[in-house]
C-alpha cells in the first residue's frame, strides 16, 4: 500500500473547506487554534483546564462500554484517562448499516493516528475516542449501503420505519437483516477474506441487536486494539454528569443564540453557513421514546409543538431531575463531549468543519475554548485494475470527477488524429494527378484503351474505400475499448460522481484486500500527518 497526496483544491469541496485546509489565516477568526501549527497546538493543550470529576467520567465510560468487547489496550486508555494530565481526540459519525460509508473508518484512523502524535508531541496521554452519534434519529440515513458491483453502484437498504422514530440507537435491526446478507453476499464476491468479513459482521449485525449494539461492536472490533474508547450521550451516566451543559443552553439561551447568529452571519458573509439556526438547542424524549425538538419562541416559554410547555424555572427543574429526558441538537453535543472528555481536538468531516466555524463564541458563552479542529483523513482507493489502466489514458485524477458524457466527449475531441476523410481525399486527389500523364499516353497510342485505363483506376478507388471502411473501423474498436477503460476508471474513483468515501461500505475492501487494510493503513501514515491534503491510496 502506497499512498500519494493530491491538493484539496483540485476536488470537490467546499470553499470554506478548502481554505480551511490550505490557507488557515482567512478563518482564523471563526477557529480557536490552527491544527497545522504545532506551536499553536502545543499551547492550546497546556492550557486547557478539564474541571470535571474524572473518576466520575471514567466510570461513565466503563459503563457506557459494557455492551462492547474491548481490547486491552483500550480497557488500559480507560484507566489512563484518570490521569489528571490525559486528553483526548474526539471523532464519530451516525450509526450506519455495516459501519456506513468509507469515511466513518477513515475518522477513526486519523483520530488514532492524531492521538499518537500528540501524545508524542505532549508527552502525556492522549487517548482516541469515537463519539457514537447514539441519538441522531435521522434513521433513512443508516438503513442503507453502497457497494461496486461489475463496476456499477449497487445499494443494498433495509425497509423504512413508520413515523414516529425513537433515536437510531435504539431502533432494532430488523428480520430483513437476514436476506439484505445473502443478496450483499451474493454481490461481493467471494474471495479469501470473505468468511472472515463475515464472521465479523454476524458477530456484530445481528437480527435483533440495536443499532447502537451492532455498530459499536463493529467499530470496537476494528479499532480497540489500537486503543479507542467508544462515548455517546444516550446513556443516564454520562447524561447525570453533563446535564449543566444542558441547564446552561437553557439559562443562557439569549446569549447563545446571539453569539451563534453572529457568529453565523460573518461566516456566511465570506462562505455559506452549515447548519440552520433554530431558537432552542434542545430535544425531547416522549414516553414513547420520540425525540421532538423544544422551541423557545420570543414570549419566553419553552414549548414542542404547543403539546408541552414549561417556563424557564420549570425547565431547569425537569433537566435536573430526568437529564435523561433531554438531548442536545447538533451545536450543543459538541460542547456537552467536552464537558464529559478533556478534548484536545475533534476530527471533523467538511461538513462539521463549516459548523465548527459558527461555534466559536458559543464555546465562549459557556466558559470553554472550542477543540483544536483537525480535518479527517480523505482519500481514494486505486486498485490494482485500475491503476494499470489509467495512467494510460488522457486524464489526471481530478478531471474523473466530471460527468462520463464529458469525459468521453473530451477524450473523442482528444484522440481524434488525422481527418480520415481528407486524408482518403487527398490520397484520391493524388492518385487523379498520377493517373493522369499515362492515361493519356495510353489513350495515345489506342484510344480504345481509355476504358480500361479508368477501370483500373476506379478498381484502386475502390481498394481504397474498402481500406478507408477497415480504418474507420479499427479507431471505432480502439475508442471503444478507451471509452469503456475511462468509464471503469470514472466508477472506481468517482462512483456515481461522488468521492469513494462519501458513498461506498468499507466492507468492499475488506472484502477484497483484507481486514487488516486499515491496519495497513494507518501504519502507511507518516508520523506528522496532517490530513491536510486527500491521499491517492494505491492497493
Amino acid at each position: 500500500m502506497q499512498t500519494k497526496n493530491y491538493s484539496f483544491r483540485k476536488l470537490p469541496f467546499t470553499d470554506l473547506f478548502k481554505s480551511y485546509t490550505t490557507d488557515f489565516k482567512k478563518l482564523s477568526t471563526f477557529y480557536e487554534t490552527n491544527p497545522f501549527d504545532a506551536e499553536q497546538v502545543i499551547e492550546h493543550a497546556e492550557s486547557l483546564n478539564f474541571g470535571t470529576d474524572r473518576s466520575r467520567i471514567v466510570e461513565a465510560l466503563r459503563s457506557f462500554n459494557k455492551n462492547f468487547k474491548l481490547h486491552k489496550k483500550s480497557k488500559n486508555n480507560l484507566n489512563r484517562l484518570r490521569q489528571d494530565d490525559a486528553l483526548t481526540i474526539v471523532t464519530g459519525q451516525q450509526l450506519g448499516l455495516y459501519g456506513g460509508p468509507l469515511y466513518t473508518v477513515f475518522k477513526t484512523i486519523s483520530a488514532i493516528h492524531l492521538a499518537n502524535q500528540m501524545e508524542e508531541w505532549l508527552n502525556r496521554p492522549v487517548v482516541p475516542v469515537f463519539w457514537l452519534a447514539d441519538e441522531d434519529h435521522d434513521y433513512e440515513e443508516v438503513r442503507t449501503l453502497n457497494i461496486l458491483n461489475r463496476n456499477k453502484v449497487q445499494q443494498f437498504e433495509l425497509p423504512p420505519k413508520p413515523h414516529p422514530l425513537p433515536p437510531v440507537a435504539d431502533i432494532q435491526l430488523p428480520a430483513e437483516l437476514s436476506k439484505l446478507k445473502d443478496h450483499l453476499r451474493s454481490a461481493l464476491y467471494d474471495t479469501e477474506f470473505s468468511d472472515g468479513l463475515w464472521t465479523l459482521l454476524d458477530d456484530c449485525f445481528k437480527n435483533g441487536q440495536t443499532y447502537f449494539e451492532a455498530f459499536g461492536q463493529f467499530i470496537s472490533s476494528l479499532f480497540s486494539k489500537h486503543g479507542v474508547v467508544l462515548a455517546g450521550s444516550n446513556h443516564s451516566a454520562i447524561k447525570e454528569a453533563t446535564k449543566s451543559v444542558l441547564k446552561t443552553s437553557v439559562s443562557k439561551s439569549a446569549s447563545l443564540k446571539e453569539a451563534l447568529t453572529e457568529q453565523t452571519k460573518q461566516l456566511k458573509d465570506a462562505y455559506r453557513g452549515q447548519v440552520t439556526l433554530y431558537n432552542s438547542n434542545l430535544f425531547w424524549f416522549s414516553e414513547e421514546g420520540e425525540r421532538l425538538k423544544i422551541n423557545h419562541p420570543d414570549d419566553g416559554k419553552w414549548t414542542i409543538d404547543n403539546a408541552k410547555e414549561w417556563s424557564t424555572d420549570e425547565l431547569l427543574q425537569e433537566i435536573e431531575e430526568e437529564p435523561a429526558r433531554f438531548s442536545p441538537n447538533v451545536f450543543l453535543r459538541p460542547v456537552l463531549q467536552d464537558e464529559l472528555l478533556p478534548t484536545l481536538g475533534y476530527v471533523a468531516g467538511p461538513g462539521e468543519v463549516a459548523y465548527y466555524g459558527q461555534m466559536k463564541h458559543f464555546y465562549t458563552t459557556f466558559n470553554k475554548k472550542m477543540p483544536v479542529i483537525y480535518p479527517r483523513m480523505s482519500g481514494t482507493f486505486i486498485e490494482p485494475t485500475v491503476d494499470r489502466i489509467w495512467k494510460e489514458l488522457p486524464f489526471n485524477f481530478s478531471e474523473y470527477s466530471q460527468r462520463i458524457e464529458d469525459l468521453e466527449s473530451s477524450y473523442v475531441e482528444q484522440s481524434e488524429q488525422a481527418d480520415l476523410e481528407t486524408l482518403f481525399s487527398d490520397w484520391k486527389q493524388e492518385v487523379e494527378e498520377v493517373a493522369a500523364s499515362p492515361t493519356a499516353a495510353i489513350t495515345e497510342i489506342d484510344a480504345s484503351l481509355e476504358g480500361a485505363a479508368e477501370k483500373a483506376k476506379a478498381v484502386y478507388f475502390g481498394e481504397l474505400d474498402k481500406l478507408k471502411g477497415k480504418v474507420y473501423r479499427a479507431v471505432k474498436q480502439r475508442d471503444q475499448t478507451q471509452l469503456n477503460r475511462i468509464r471503469k476508471v470514472k466508477t472506481n474513483l468517482f462512483p456515481e460522481n461522488s468521492l469513494q468515501e462519501r458513498l461506498l461500505s468499507p466492507i468492499y475492501y475488506m472484502n477484497k484486500f483484507g481486514l487488516d487494510i486499515w491496519d495497513e493503513l494507518l501504519d502507511s501514515l507518516d508520523k506528522d500527518e496532517n490530513f491536510d491534503e486527500h491521499k491517492l491510496i494505491e492497493l
